[in-house]
């Protein structure tokens, strides 16, 4: 048996694979989704969402990409696995990601492709998007000089493409390496950590998600995940997880607060400050019930 079956689950709960399933539709997630679309919706240009890992980036990004129909836009989520790129891969990526075919070596021709390509995007009625995932990796003035460039491709009225920055809040000095770049970004959203009633939330959400009947975190055990986890997703899953399969391995069937603080000094966690968690200002609480109108 393990502890799937042990707690009547279907599936892992708490597995740090980003995966649409699980998405957790916290009130700053569900407001940065609705900022982003409308930079995307009045192709604005370039957006930039920052967070701390573990955050929930990657997954928020692939949840925007659902969420742009193919009959509105040619949209794409372009990866940056490391920071060692060169300005023609990442032109010949761009280029690939919004549709042009077997894209040319020489820059000038490859600018060309792209040229004819948001045109034929644009005369078809949608809007092109490239959303960049790992966007701190994009560490040279070069490459900024890319994003910008693209970006002064327009029709009367209109820019042509749109950029989407998902990354750690290194990647605002990077986009200060090339101040005309700068002067573009036409929204910026940061990503805090979830504060207790929200961790409470997506640890119940998580469970009832992959099959629980019922909750086997007590409410001093989720005060303590969100304690020692400080309202950090990725922290918590792994929090979570080993909870559970500790108290399996212990033959329980509820997770205690002292469960939570034994499994988390085993894995080196200490409580979080409690003054970094995230909370709605009246702005957004004003924003939140508009967005539920």
């Amino acid at each position: 048996m393990s502890y799937l079956e042990h707690f009547g689950l279907q599936i892992e709960p708490f597995s740090n694979t980003p995966t649409d399933r699980f998405y957790f539709r916290s009130p700053q997630h569900e407001r940065a989704m609705v900022r982003l679309m409308h930079v995307i919706e009045g192709m604005r240009g370039l957006a930039v969402l920052v967070g701390e890992i573990g955050q929930g980036k990657t997954t928020l990004a692939r949840r925007l990409l659902d969420r742009l129909p193919e009959d509105r836009f040619e949209a794409s989520m372009l990866v940056v696995i490391h920071s060692g790129i060169t300005a023609g891969w990442l032109l010949r990526r761009i280029a690939t990601s919004i549709g042009v075919r077997e894209p040319a070596e020489e820059k000038l021709e490859l600018l060309g492709q792209v040229h004819e390509r948001l045109l034929e995007i644009h005369r078809e009625g949608r809007k092109a998007v490239v959303l960049v995932d790992e966007a701190q990796m994009l560490q040279s003035r070069e490459l900024m000089e890319e994003f910008r460039g693209l970006l002064n491709i327009e029709v009367p009225g209109q820019k042509l493409i749109n950029f989407v920055f998902f990354g750690l809040p290194e990647v605002e000095d990077w986009i200060q390496l090339d101040p005309p770049l700068a002067q573009r970004v036409a929204l910026k959203v940061r990503l805090d950590r979830l504060d207790r009633d929200s961790t409470r939330a997506y640890v119940v959400h998580r469970l009832q998600l992959a099959g629980a009947m019922h909750n086997p975190f007590d409410a001093e055990a989720l005060d303590a995940v969100h304690e020692y986890s400080g309202g950090t997703p990725r922290v918590i899953n792994t929090l979570c997880d080993n909870c559970l399969l500790e108290a399996y391995l212990d033959g329980e069937w509820v997770v205690s607060a002292s469960r939570v603080r034994e499994v988390a000094r085993s894995l080196g966690l200490e409580p979080a400050d409690p003054s970094r968690a995230f909370d709605l200002t009246e702005v957004d609480r004003i924003l939140e019930a508009l967005i539920a109108k």
